[in-house]
């Protein structure tokens, strides 16, 4: 006679053994995607990174160029550029694929919230980027020449460093736009509730400039366009939370006021 815990165990290591395989297939076509989008694009790789550049080269004094320090850099860093813009443009597969790994887990009403959170997250990111691209760099390279100039030094940076300040900000400013997004889950997932979010306000103005002070460089104004943002995506937050999930609260709202 066989041993029920044993069949038991068995059927468990299959379905582990079967979601590890079906994790590998989600991986290599994600991986796919990418690389079929990098293929397409590699042919343009110095145009992509001239692209990247044109926010700096615009603002350097006349004569002004960029500077490779490493033998290999001027050819390896279009490369990653091209590889970074692939990975965005093939985004929504990479999350499709995710997306298709977890749903058989999730119930019914997760299923529905997951496609608009994850559409909406992706487009607020490609915001935040084009918001660092086209407001933020040229602010901040014009400025950086203001100051340089009084001092009589050449402004040039080495293409691999610029690759690295490009990254952070537009990982910073992908990140800020999420905001409304973070509000929105937490208010949906009961974390916190909509009277608790309009009363923390003063603290996340304060923390908004110190983020902006960490992540931009030292001068108010670099940090006055990083922060300014976050505040008002923050309350974009508050009133989206209010108009999609305000109205499943309502009780709970009422009685954390009585209690205050």
């Amino acid at each position: 006679m066989s041993d029920p815990q044993h069949k038991q165990d068995e059927g468990t290591e299959e379905s582990f053994i079967s979601h590890l395989v079906e994790l590998r297939d989600r991986i290599i076509k994600a991986g796919a995607a990418v690389i079929i989008v990098f293929l397409g694009l590699v042919y343009w790789a110095t145009d992509i990174f001239r692209l990247l550049a044109r926010p700096l080269m615009e603002n350097l004094p006349k004569g002004g160029r960029m500077i490779v320090t490493d033998v290999t850099g001027s050819f390896f860093v279009p490369i990653k550029v091209t590889m970074l813009v692939a990975l965005v443009i093939a985004l929504p597969i990479v999350l499709y694929q995710i997306w298709a790994f977890v749903a058989p887990g999730l119930y019914q009403h997760e299923k529905k919230l997951v496609a608009p959170l994850v559409g909406s997250s992706y487009l607020l990111f490609l915001c935040g980027m084009s918001f660092a691209y086209f407001v933020v760099f040229p602010t901040i390279f014009r400025v950086m020449a203001h100051y340089n100039a009084p001092l009589n030094v050449q402004m040039s940076t080495d293409i691999d460093n610029y690759l690295s300040f490009v990254l952070s900000m537009f990982l910073a400013f992908g990140v800020t736009f999420e905001v409304p997004i973070i509000v929105v889950l937490l208010v949906r997932m009961g974390v916190v509730t909509l009277k608790k979010l309009r009363s923390i306000r003063p603290y996340v103005v304060v923390g908004a400039f110190i983020v902006a002070a960490v992540v931009t460089p030292p001068d108010v104004f670099s940090q006055l366009i990083l922060a300014l943002p976050l505040i008002i995506l923050y309350e974009t937050g508050i009133i989206a939370a209010r108009l999609i999930v305000g109205k499943d609260r309502p009780v709970a709202e009422e009685e954390e006021g009585a209690a205050g």
